[in-house]
């Protein structure tokens, strides 16, 4: 007791000052181990939304054989083509006048293009062109499509013309669709049944929709169209749901399906066609035989006169 009360007694030993220091140490690891794991998941959980937002990229990102496109209009529609390397996109669009004598403003002409003198490249009487990346953007964003997505990934993609349940072909065989059909050409554009974003699902697919009389293949397309008949097929159902916002559910749910039925991924009416027999499918060779009867014709009835 006379020992304790004298500060003789048991005391408490005092740890060694590197003992601390470790642990000290070993605290500061575990919070950066924490903070760098909470970081990496918040970025993939960014990504992941980011995804399913937009499918924005930079230059540096793409590969030859991607399908890229590109907004107009202030987001009005997109333009669709196929990137082949060396800063080079074939893509299509609607012939314009070549009879024309009056000087061309247009970005694709290779007389627009300081860089590339090929820029604008394209047979008579086509709408396929080789374009440069800047031209075909048009100081625009430029934006990957996305191919074998899951239908979840494609209905939770609000807008059309971004992506589809269909699997892209290995980027030789689009690459080498995409340059026989600029030296033969994609016949006559039209903007629901064979337009820019149809021309480069084929590139990328080699599917070809058999029934020439309904929608092409393209997602816009299907969005223009889904959007109006969603609103019409719900409309009886404001009788049955006072609730407007029933009502908004039951039309974006219409819509969500009819782009999701008209996809080129689970449509029945397509078919895999080469791009060598690509003319014969569609019909061009039988309309450039019928043109090419009519204009003899045509003379028989002049020297008959």
């Amino acid at each position: 007791m006379e020992g304790e009360e004298n500060g003789l007694g048991p005391q408490l030993s005092t740890p060694p000052s590197g003992s601390s220091g470790r642990e000290k140490g070993e605290e500061n690891d575990q919070k950066g181990y924490v903070s760098t794991t909470v970081g990496r998941l918040e970025r993939e959980r960014e990504e992941r939304e980011m995804g399913l937002l937009t499918n924005r990229v930079e230059r540096s990102e793409i590969k030859a054989g991607d399908h890229i496109y590109t907004y107009r209009a202030v987001f009005a529609y997109s333009h669709h083509g196929i990137f082949v390397g060396g800063s080079k996109v074939v893509h299509f669009r609607p012939e314009r006048n070549l009879n024309t004598s009056e000087a061309s403003t247009d970005p694709y002409d290779s007389m627009s293009c300081p860089t590339f003198p090929d820029c604008g490249f394209r047979q008579p009487n086509s709408g396929v062109v080789l374009s440069c990346l800047d031209c075909f953007l048009r100081n625009g964003s430029l934006y990957c499509f996305e191919y074998g997505v899951t239908p979840s990934v494609f209905l939770a993609k609000v807008r059309g013309g971004t992506c589809t349940t269909a699997a892209s072909d290995p980027p030789e065989t689009v690459i080498h669709r995409a340059m026989y059909l600029l030296q033969n050409g994609f016949g006559n554009y039209d903007v629901f049944q064979n337009n820019c974003e149809d021309f480069t699902l084929y590139c990328k697919t080699g599917l070809l929709i058999m029934d020439r009389l309904g929608i092409g293949r393209s997602g816009q397309a299907s969005s223009v169209i889904g959007a109006p008949l969603a609103a019409i097929l719900s409309s009886p159902l404001k009788l049955l749901m006072p609730s407007p916002v029933g009502v908004a559910t039951m039309t974006a749910g219409m819509y969500c399906m009819s782009r999701y039925a008209t996809d080129i991924g689970v449509r029945t009416d397509v078919m895999k066609v080469a791009v060598e027999d690509l003319a014969a499918n569609l019909g061009w060779t039988d309309d450039s035989e019928e043109a090419a009867a009519d204009g003899e014709d045509s003379n028989t009835q002049l020297i008959r006169l």
